[in-house]
């Protein structure tokens, strides 16, 4: 197998159409960045049909993989095994005849539909001590960098080497689907930037974008605020600071944030999945940084600009940590939001001059 570039993975064998089932992380970014496995698995097997087991809330993204044959919806609990669920889940994937699963999380419970359904081969790290339960035993993920890594290896033969760099994750939105989006929302057609302002954890939220929204506004841009029903304050707090002019697309339903971030101009977002929603798709993105890493976590895709504080070093950055109990969030609060401004109108800029 040839891994000097992403694009060069050699076929292995084009006769093998038995279909690769990939139990992802249910994260939305974690679940963006699988995409990449699936970029790997049908360079390795192109006739090997891949699908993705996936919960209702990440379910509309399939519809925007390339390569992705079908998802398998289940939403089975967190807290508990539900045992009766998963054999339920079993039955389904036992009559898919897979010849081949990928289980990415290390937990114990992640593996045990697969196992009960008897997919001959199911790859995965030792992780909770998984013996039978995985059968092709993957071994040095704690050796492994970057998330991805350890996701995209599990889709290469054994021992195999890393490549420089991943096939980076996609996201297909076809333009007249964002069109119709925009028009049955009454958006209009000018340009447009999209702000993410949630995200798992407190400490990675940047609070100025109140204050960036109204500059943004006063530039002549449309601002949307997109998230899901935990952002709702946060985005009416956005449009009393622009006196109503912000639109607030909050919702349910993820697929409406996939066609804002596909419809806008630029996309400003903390460190969330609707970042690596917004560089998948290849929407210019601005990632806001502070307790977390962006080389560990920043999107394959790269990103039109990475945002961090530069005023000072922080001893305590990145912490990773989902709560700040050091140094009063300086990381994202000594971030301007003139300056984030800033950055966004350069980057319209330049994206609409290629």
């Amino acid at each position: 197998m040839n891994l000097n570039s992403p694009h060069e993975i050699e076929l292995e064998d084009a006769a093998d159409i038995r279909p690769i089932l990939i139990v992802p992380y249910m994260w939305i970014g974690d679940f963006v960045r699988g995409h990449t496995v699936v970029r790997v698995l049908k360079q390795r097997w192109p006739n090997r049909p891949v699908d993705l087991l996936v919960t209702s809330l990440c379910a509309p993204l399939v519809d925007y993989m390339p390569g992705v044959r079908a998802g398998i919806v289940r939403d089975l609990p967190r807290s508990r095994l539900a045992i009766a669920r998963q054999r339920g889940l079993a039955a389904e994937l036992r009559s898919r005849s897979y010849g081949t699963a990928l289980v990415l999380p290390r937990t114990w419970k992640a593996a045990i539909a697969p196992a009960l359904a008897g997919i001959p081969e199911r790859v995965g790290f030792f992780g909770e001590a998984r013996f039978g339960l995985i059968n092709r035993m993957r071994w040095g993920e704690k050796a492994l960098p970057r998330f991805i890594d350890k996701n995209a290896a599990l889709a290469l033969p054994s021992g195999a080497p890393l490549p420089p760099e991943w096939p980076v994750p996609q996201l297909v939105v076809p333009p007249e689907e964002a069109a119709r989006w925009r028009q049955a929302n009454g958006l209009g057609s000018g340009p447009a930037v999209a702000l993410g302002p949630g995200s798992v954890g407190a400490s990675k939220r940047w609070t100025y974008y109140p204050e960036a929204a109204r500059l943004l506004i006063e530039r002549g841009l449309d601002v949307w605020v997109v998230g899901g029903p935990g952002e709702k304050a946060l985005a009416q707090e956005i449009v009393a600071a622009t006196s109503g002019r912000a639109r607030d697309l909050t919702g349910t339903d993820l697929r409406n944030g996939v066609l804002a971030m596909a419809a806008a101009s630029v996309a400003i977002s903390n460190d969330s999945g609707l970042m690596h929603i917004a560089a998948a798709i290849g929407t210019p993105t601005m990632g806001i940084f502070g307790p977390t890493s962006p080389y560990l976590w920043a999107p394959l895709n790269g990103l039109a600009a990475t945002v961090l504080q530069n005023k000072s070093k922080l001893s305590c950055q990145p912490c990773q940590r989902t709560v700040c109990t050091m140094n009063d969030h300086r990381c994202m609060r000594d971030i301007a939001a003139s300056e984030v401004a800033d950055i966004a109108q350069r980057v319209m800029t330049q994206s609409s001059a290629r």
